[in-house]
């Protein structure tokens, strides 16, 4: 998500420093408010932590419906979607307010890690598309870089919160449980975002909402997040 906005504030034909930078200011704002409600959220856990899953949950589920409406043309179709996606984002929603804090800001880190190196990566290495049709900027290169940000991340919380078991130079098997656990994330946080892509042209919308200013809706934030939290609900399931 975080990747996808800022590529469409730096598209591929040339634009004037002043144009792709005139929303920076309400962006960075927005951006502010957005991390304050949920470290207030994350640090007072609780009853407060679940609420604020809950609403952001609901949120996103109506930008789903909306968007649904939108792409598709039969009621039978149209009611499927729905269920699905309250599937898919109560199931998330679900598994998330179950999780410590600290785990949800292992899971949080490491979203905003793929969204970043793979924007970075992206945009130095470029390369062959992934899926152009459906979202034009995201390369092969992009999801290398979200796979180094991700395993990154989860050595580095990993050896802070628990030193003596995970070492943040660790042997070489524990460095390929490690890149594998990454890959899998960046996959399922860049199959999310390429799901939102796909509905959003469906639906011919650029964006969820305009809720938040300068990032658009609810559902752009946390597409990343939604199969993530499946995949973590899934694992814990097995373990």
């Amino acid at each position: 998500a975080l990747r996808r906005a800022m590529t469409e504030s730096f598209p591929s034909d040339p634009v004037p420093v002043a144009v792709a930078t005139s929303d920076l200011p309400r962006r960075a704002v927005s951006a502010v408010m957005m991390l304050a409600m949920a470290g207030t959220a994350l640090w007072l856990g609780g009853a407060v932590l679940r609420t604020f899953i809950a609403l952001v949950a609901l949120a996103c589920f109506v930008e789903f419906v909306l968007l649904v409406v939108r792409a598709t043309q039969s009621l039978p179709s149209r009611l499927a979607a729905i269920l699905a996606g309250a599937a898919y984002i109560g199931g998330a929603a679900a598994i998330l307010v179950q999780l410590p804090a600290s785990s949800i800001v292992l899971l949080v880190g490491a979203i905003i890690c793929v969204d970043t190196f793979a924007y970075f990566f992206g945009r130095s290495i470029g390369g062959p598309k992934i899926a152009p049709k459906i979202s034009p900027s995201k390369t092969w290169a992009g999801l290398l870089g979200g796979v180094v940000g991700a395993s990154l991340w989860i050595a580095l919380f990993s050896s802070f919160a628990a030193p003596g078991d995970m070492p943040l130079f660790a042997s070489r098997s524990e460095a390929a449980l490690l890149v594998g656990i990454g890959a899998l994330v960046a996959i399922a946080a860049q199959s999310g975002d390429f799901f939102e892509s796909w509905l959003k042209r469906r639906a011919g919308k650029k964006d969820s909402s305009n809720l938040i200013p300068g990032h658009g809706g609810v559902f752009d934030r946390v597409d990343g997040m939604l199969p993530v939290a499946l995949l973590f609900g899934i694992v814990a399931a097995f373990n």
